[in-house]
């Protein structure tokens, strides 16, 4: 039987990155909804962020999105390394979301921070593989992309 997962029902050939998009909903036992956002930053099959710099955009990310919209639960990177899914409590309107992003973005890119939050063995898995310079490079192109 094979296995239903949305990201795989996705025809990766007809989206073009960047992008935010609904790509799922469940509302659970006690009738909490979540929702699922596909956060594309590049082309799928194309382009993918070299793991430092998507290491380091998940770290800014965590916070900076946090500042911006309500009921995040996580934000995580996509293993293809395209981009991120941002799952939260409650439907919001996708232009919302988009503006969240933005700002989250711009505030990457004007980041004054010298060393990334929480880059250290005690607090990250893998806290020698950041790249802060590769990370606002990224957030430049989809932030010039997007407006």
């Amino acid at each position: 039987m094979p296995i239903k997962v949305e990201s795989f029902e996705l025809d990766h050939t007809k989206v073009k990155a960047p992008y935010v998009r609904k790509a799922g909903r469940v509302t659970g036992e006690m009738g909490d909804v979540v929702q699922k956002y596909d956060l594309r930053f590049v082309q799928p099959n194309k382009g993918a962020i070299p793991t430092g710099a998507l290491h380091t955009i998940e770290h800014l990310m965590a916070g900076y999105f946090r500042e911006e919209l309500d009921s995040i639960i996580d934000i995580s990177p996509m293993g293809c390394r395209t981009g991120f899914y941002l799952l939260k409590f409650g439907e919001t309107d996708i232009d919302k979301v988009k503006d969240a992003w933005a700002k989250t973005l711009k505030k990457i890119i004007d980041t004054k921070f010298e060393e990334v939050p929480a880059t250290n063995e005690i607090q990250c898995g893998n806290y020698k593989d950041h790249s802060l310079f590769a990370a606002k490079e990224y957030c430049r192109e989809v932030l010039d992309s997007i407006k």
